[in-house]
């Protein structure tokens, strides 16, 4: 039976017509209303339209966050498209497998990634044009010449769409292997952003204010669809980089009362001395997902924002809809009515979680096994990719890979991934229970645990810390901070102190990468 659904892109064409002069994007001394935004979109879609692009097709874009970024996913969604954007930070060969992966039609630039769109041609017969933002090369397209080739054209009609059309391939971020493209569909979207205006920002209307401190190419962008669908404008920093001094200001400039974040970028702009220069009384939602945040870093947080911090759980696949952690149950004191100290919160509305054993059986609560998940947010499957489809949704349910319990009264704590955990002299290690200890300790401000092969014990637990700034320890000072707090067979044989912790475009620490890097040191 077919099921045809309000195509995603209509939700930028009902805000640019009910608070037309309200402004939608902000960065530096650009600002678009949503008539302007509506109308810049509607005329890059006729132009991709002229050149024989249209529903099905792929737009890759590799972009840093800039207006452009944001209008491209609102040209695909509209042209019944798939939006296929990237990490800035990814490599020329990284770049090339996703547009051969995606069977990218078009590739969109930003200015400094000429190598990167060029790789994308050579790994991809697929494309037939190439769209840049800055100056193109020969045979390529100006974003903006295109765009002023269509201005007249008038309103574009989004393409008619169906639940399961796809719009987004949300690749994952490639930290277990190549990255595997996860479907999302107009109509679990259209739950998705539903879901996350009810569960994360409840009330939020064309007078709130976004500020926009992560990629628009993964969870950030589900943050900013659903901030258009009331008419929220999104606010960019003018840097690269995180600023924190910048996202403070623009914070007290615009009235922000919600942003998306990452733990590491929560724990930057709480403990740069710039948040208590400005005015942050504004802020409701600090939404933060995408890894744990350890406790010492919420109380610190807590400390210097308020009971402000809303938690989710939940990977690109489900597009983060399995659970939430708000803001009344953020306290700074364990032991308040409210608190719900290490938990990342129930399931979201219309979601159902369960933690199964290997056989597909429900654990009993306090038991660790697999989360598992199922409802309209979990994604129409891998694209191309069966072997990956057999192994994640399989009794009925999605499987994530991280690993859980849950309490007697539905609240769910991590433990770790699959394959974080490691088995030493025969016993299973959760490094996540180590960290958690590690980081209460005065002198450390970030660490990760894993196991590395070993001898005697199969496995033996490895730490790699970094002091907070002018400290120093060392790794029997640490061991003696775990005494008494967590079973001696799981401390770390071995601890390795850097000056700064690697990780992954999207500020997640990869720890497959940390393994190779000590590896290759004991070797060396």
């Amino acid at each position: 039976m077919l099921k045809p659904v309000k195509n995603l892109g209509n939700f930028l064409t009902d805000v640019s017509q009910r608070f037309a002069q309200s402004p939608g994007f902000i960065q530096g001394d650009r600002s678009y209303t949503w008539a302007q935004l509506n109308a810049r979109v509607d005329a890059l879609a006729h132009g991709l339209a002229s050149l024989g692009v249209g529903k099905g097709d792929r737009i890759l874009i590799h972009s840093s966050n800039n207006v452009q970024l944001f209008e491209s996913c609102w040209v695909a969604f509209k042209l019944g498209a798939i939006w296929v954007p990237t990490n800035v930070r990814i490599t020329e060969s990284e770049i090339a497998y996703l547009a051969s992966a995606s069977r990218a039609s078009v590739v969109i630039y930003d200015e400094g990634y000429t190598t990167h769109a060029r790789r994308c041609c050579e790994a991809a017969d697929s494309v037939r044009h190439v769209i840049a933002i800055g100056e193109p090369a020969a045979s390529e397209l100006h974003y903006d010449a295109l765009l002023e080739r269509h201005v007249n054209d008038g309103r574009f009609e989004a393409v008619e769409v169906e639940y399961e059309d796809p719009l987004w391939f949300f690749f994952t971020s490639g930290t277990t292997g190549f990255p595997k493209a996860g479907v999302l569909s107009h109509g679990q979207m259209a739950f998705v952003i539903t879901n996350h205006l009810a569960d994360l920002l409840p009330g939020i209307d064309h007078y709130s204010r976004s500020l926009v401190v992560a990629p628009l190419s993964h969870g950030a962008g589900i943050h900013a669809i659903a901030n258009t669908a009331r008419g929220a404008a999104s606010v960019l920093p003018v840097s690269a980089r995180l600023d924190c001094e910048e996202a403070w200001q623009l914070v007290q400039q615009y009235r922000v009362d919600n942003m998306f974040t990452v733990p590491t970028i929560v724990k930057r702009l709480t403990e740069d001395p710039a948040v208590d220069r400005f005015d942050h009384s504004s802020l409701k939602y600090v939404i933060y997902a995408g890894a744990p945040m350890y406790r010492a870093d919420q109380k610190h947080a807590l400390r210097k924002l308020g009971r402000v911090l809303v938690q989710y759980y939940g990977l690109g696949e489900v597009t983060g809809n399995i659970t939430v952690l708000p803001a009344h149950m953020h306290q700074e004191d364990d032991d308040a009515a409210d608190a719900r100290v290490g938990t990342c919160g129930y399931a979201r509305t219309g979601m159902d979680i369960a933690i199964l054993d290997e056989e597909g059986q429900r654990c009993d609560a306090g038991v660790t096994g697999e989360i598992c998940v199922r409802g309209p947010a979990v994604c129409m499957g891998y694209d191309s990719n069966e072997a990956a489809n057999e192994k994640a949704f399989k009794y009925g349910w999605f499987h994530t890979g991280d690993l859980g319990y849950m309490d007697a009264g539905g609240y769910l704590y991590i433990t770790g991934r699959q394959s974080d955990m490691y088995i030493s002299g025969g016993s299973n290690v959760y490094p996540r229970e180590i960290e958690e200890v590690l980081l209460t300790h005065a002198a450390v401000s970030e660490v990760a645990v894993f196991g590395v092969p070993d001898a005697k014990w199969g496995e033996a637990g490895v730490a790699v810390v970094v002091c907070k700034k002018g400290n120093r320890i060392d790794a029997a000072t640490l061991n003696h901070h775990l005494h008494g707090k967590v079973a001696r067979y799981k401390h770390p044989a071995r601890y390795y102190f850097w000056d700064s912790m690697p990780k992954s475009g999207y500020g997640k620490i990869v720890k497959k990468d940390l393994q190779r890097m000590v590896q290759d040191d004991a070797t060396t």
